[in-house]
């Protein structure tokens, strides 16, 4: 998109109709992301309508800022264009920085339990089986061919996985759901946690796995990011149900990637992304350690 560009899209914006300062590109895989002045502007890529419903995500962008883990909204429009404050001195997180910024992912675990025990509610339940069969749906229509035997693990994880989670169900929650370390920015004092495209109420654990999966932590991030929510130990159920996310979320975002390449999304290479998730997801599947987490789930 070019500078003209930019400037007209921000003319639709009231809040930033004048503004004729600079304008810093902040990233984004799907959408264009700036600084303008005092705001952050995103501007939705190619593609997202099929599978994101603005009106769902400027409710839940909203709520999150009231629960005061995300930037005041300033405006947010039928298009998806969306301006929220700038935070001054935050620093984009990467898995990188999650290992090397001290307190880090612990401040990620405490961002976490602020938003799941506000009392948000969001207008989208975040269900991992049906959003597989809508991302299914989706690629259907497009040329793009799935990992083979991607079908027969969703059959194996609709079996014991899905009913091990069902036995004891914890209380649905406004989740994030979609953890990319680039949507933390920390102060160093406070994590703020950003982009509501795919947030909804949900178990609260998945946060956790999933964010533990994106940062590549190891088990020292992730003893701190568990530690820090549920103030000490969490329970074996409470602990199996994350490492079952953390498999699960590798399923369900394999086929987020398929979606962008067939949208021909340059951000990356989308077939090592999703071929690469399979693969992280098939084998933590078949670990003696992920049956025994199942196993304690189904107890409860």
């Amino acid at each position: 998109m070019t500078d003209d560009e930019l400037r007209a899209a921000l003319a639709t914006i009231p809040l930033l109709a004048g503004y004729d300062g600079p304008l810093e590109r902040q990233g984004g895989l799907t959408n264009l992301v700036f600084r303008a002045g005092d705001a952050c502007v995103r501007i939705p890529g190619k593609g997202t309508e099929e599978y994101i419903d603005r009106a769902n995500e400027a409710v839940a962008a909203r709520e999150a800022a009231r629960a005061g883990v995300s930037p005041q909204v300033l405006h947010f429009d039928e298009a998806g264009v969306m301006a929220t404050r700038y935070i001054d001195g935050a620093v984009t997180m990467s898995p990188a920085l999650f290992r090397s910024r001290p307190g880090a992912a612990a401040r990620a675990g405490e961002a976490f339990r602020r938003l799941h025990v506000s009392g948000a509610v969001f207008p989208f339940r975040f269900e991992l089986f049906s959003m597989i069969d809508d991302y299914l749906k989706v690629l259907s229509t497009k040329d793009v061919a799935l990992p083979a035997g991607y079908h027969d693990v969703v059959a194996e994880a609709d079996g014991s996985v899905r009913t091990a989670l069902a036995a004891h169900p914890l209380p649905l929650v406004a989740c994030h759901c979609d953890p990319l370390c680039e949507n933390f920015l920390d102060t160093g004092e406070r994590m703020w946690i950003v982009d509501w495209e795919y947030s909804g109420m949900n178990d609260p654990m998945w946060d956790l796995g999933d964010l533990s999966v994106e940062g590549g932590f190891g088990e020292a991030e992730e003893e701190a990011m568990i530690r820090a929510y549920f103030s000490g130990e969490p329970t074996p159920a409470e602990r199996g149900r994350i490492v079952i996310y953390k498999a699960m979320c590798d399923l369900l975002w394999t086929l987020w990637g398929l979606i962008q390449l067939a949208n021909d999304n340059p951000a990356d290479d989308f077939r090592a992304y999703a071929d690469g998730r399979f693969a992280r997801c098939k084998a933590l599947m078949e670990t003696a350690e992920f049956s025994s987490h199942v196993e304690a789930v189904r107890r409860g």
